[in-house]
């Protein structure tokens, strides 16, 4: 079992080669590299892997923490989840 945050990282170090020392949720995602394109093709990875649909007008993600909100706010929609922030419980 993983946390929303726990998934996320193993994500951004395997897809964006970054360093998990180096996340935190205030982190911005474009000094992890990774910009709007980046950002498009990681929602695509966080479909998959959180086997949730994302809006294709998607809201404003600046931040690492932006997503793991906007991750539990779709998983809570879409699955029926009422975890807290960053605490979204998945099969791992």
């Amino acid at each position: 079992m993983s946390t929303t945050v726990e998934l996320l990282r193993e994500i951004l170090v395997k897809d964006y080669s970054v360093n998990p020392d180096s996340l935190t949720l205030e982190t911005p995602l474009e000094a992890l590299g990774i910009d709007s394109l980046g950002v498009a093709e990681l929602l695509f990875t966080v479909e998959d892997e959180f086997k949730v649909k994302v809006s294709p007008e998607s809201a404003k993600l600046a931040t690492v923490g932006d997503v793991v909100g906007y991750i539990d706010v779709l998983v809570a929609a879409q699955h029926g989840s009422d975890n807290e922030a960053g605490m979204a419980i998945l099969a791992a």
